[in-house]
């Protein structure tokens, strides 16, 4: 089984998940510390829980889902993997960093790349990897079909969904992945988001505002 922890860390109130089973290995998705107490927290449930982390993943790389990723990799020793289309914006994460005047250990690039349909594996668990841009060109979702529980990143929030003004942003596209790729997987499926609490497909179907307002009859 796993077991998801969030941690919510630096001034966007980023959610950072580590996700690990009974073997424990763990995943690290989206790492958001950004200050040293926020390293320590991360680091300190790891090692209290004798975790071995074994890939660090993003599941898009705004500035606030990738502040921890020089920490992390450093640490555990692993490489970055993420969805090619997102390349570019992790590429230019220094300057956005400049731009909100935040300081920036630069991430390291990406080792490896994901697709729609690829799984990701760790311990006895594995995720089914979404491809479901419109917030960034290469937004990716993991998927657990077994555990009915999916890490959305910033596609679909409790009563939201992702911003699309930003560069690589399009509305719908948005609206295009949230329909084809997170719908369907049913209205007992848990989304962990970017941001915010948790909620469920079925919850935001039938109360998102964004939702109802995009696919009305």
């Amino acid at each position: 089984m796993i077991k998801v922890k969030t941690f919510i860390f630096n001034s966007f109130d980023e959610n950072t998940y580590v996700l690990s089973d009974e073997t424990k290995e763990c995943i690290i998705i989206d790492p958001g510390c950004h200050l040293s107490d926020e390293e320590k927290e991360l680091s300190a449930y790891i090692a209290d829980n004798q975790l071995k982390p074994v890939k660090l993943l993003n599941t898009h790389c705004h500035i606030d889902h990738i502040l921890g990723n020089h920490y992390v990799s450093n640490k555990y020793d692993l490489d970055l993997i993420i969805h090619q289309a997102d390349d570019i914006v992790l590429k230019s994460s220094a300057a956005v960093a400049s731009a909100y005047g935040i300081s920036l250990t630069p991430s390291p690039s990406a080792k490896g790349f994901l697709a729609d349909g690829d799984t990701v594996k760790f311990g006895n668990s594995e995720l089914k990897v979404l491809f479901t841009p419109g917030h960034s060109p290469g937004s990716i979702s993991f998927y657990s079909e077994d555990e009915k529980f999916i890490i959305s990143g910033d596609v679909l929030f409790e009563m939201s969904i992702g911003r699309t003004d930003l560069p690589g942003g399009d509305l719908d596209t948005l609206m295009e992945s949230i329909a084809e790729k997170l719908l369907p997987l049913g209205d007992d499926v848990v989304v962990h988001a970017g941001h915010g609490r948790t909620t469920t497909i079925g919850k935001e179907k039938k109360f998102n505002p964004f939702l109802r307002e995009h696919f009305q009859d």
